[in-house]
């Protein structure tokens, strides 16, 4: 039996224009191997972690199934059924067609073996409609949007910065993070801009050079292109996250913040817009 450590994850971002939620089941085996699940939820003011008995926590690949709990995750929607902060969380939300990139987000370094953290993008954007209740409270998703990406591996890098946000006629996701490659490292990147109907894949493997990283943003050119990131006001939030399959690790990520994205050609504007529902994290 395989008992190295590992984690795998996903994060299913809901937005509507006036509210924000992130689920984040996931599964892990720490270095003594005990195998665990969780369940995160992340809103614009709380982030709550709860453990889930391994035994109820049930993985399907084809067709894309995630059972945590009494919560389940697919294609065509989740259903929520969870005890959140000492209020019950309840609701099902439906996703129209999910809009996956056009190949592998990890380009070749998908064929590398044991990388310390795989990303996978598996919705650039889609549609969400329905209705949460979180206490007393109402979440309507009626015309909402949603996005899903995915992490495997034994660990979150020691250093990187993720950033993603749903516009008007957009998506957008960076990440910029240092990675152990054959005992040395080396700082990566990927991402996507995704712009009325159109992808522009932005990656190291595809000659990207970081110009600029922090803990307020980054500036990455690729051929004629230039992304910025510029973080204008954060609302961090307190999440878990893996060190060799042990969810010890605390991070803070901001949900729904104030991001400033442009994108240039030659130098000139084609994209400048500020989202007041950003995701942001930055451990640098």
């Amino acid at each position: 039996m395989d008992r190295r450590p590992f984690f795998e994850g996903w994060y299913f971002k809901h937005q509507q224009e006036n509210h924000t939620i992130a689920f984040i089941p996931a599964h892990h085996r720490n270095e003594q191997g005990i195998y665990t699940a969780s369940l995160q939820v992340v809103t614009e003011s709380r982030a709550e972690y709860m453990e889930i008995p391994a035994r109820e926590f049930h993985v399907k690949r084809d067709p894309f199934r995630v059972r945590c709990g009494n919560s389940v995750f697919s294609a065509s929607g989740c259903r929520i059924d969870c005890v959140c902060g000492g209020e019950r969380l309840a609701g099902s939300l439906r996703y129209g067609p999910w809009t996956p990139p056009k190949g592998d987000i990890m380009g070749p370094f998908r064929f590398v073996p044991w990388m310390q953290c795989r990303h996978s993008v598996c919705s650039m954007v889609h549609s969400v409609e329905g209705t949460l209740t979180l206490g007393g409270r109402t979440l309507d998703f009626r015309r909402g949007k949603g996005y899903v990406e995915g992490d495997r591996g034994s660990s979150f890098p020691g250093r990187y910065l993720w950033t993603q946000s749903l516009l008007p006629g957009g998506s957008v996701m960076l990440s910029v993070a240092d990675v152990p490659f054959c005992g040395g490292q080396f700082t990566g990147c990927i991402g996507f801009v995704w712009l009325n109907g159109r992808e522009l894949r932005l990656a190291t493997y595809k000659g990207l050079r970081v110009l600029e990283a922090g803990p307020r943003g980054a500036v990455v050119r690729q051929g004629s292109w230039e992304l910025r990131v510029e973080l204008l006001a954060a609302r961090p939030l307190p999440l878990q996250a893996p060190r060799r399959g042990d969810m010890g690790r605390v991070i803070r990520e901001s949900t729904a913040c104030r991001v400033r994205y442009r994108l240039l050609r030659r130098g000139a504007a084609v994209w400048d817009t500020v989202s007041e529902q950003a995701g942001f994290e930055a451990e640098w």
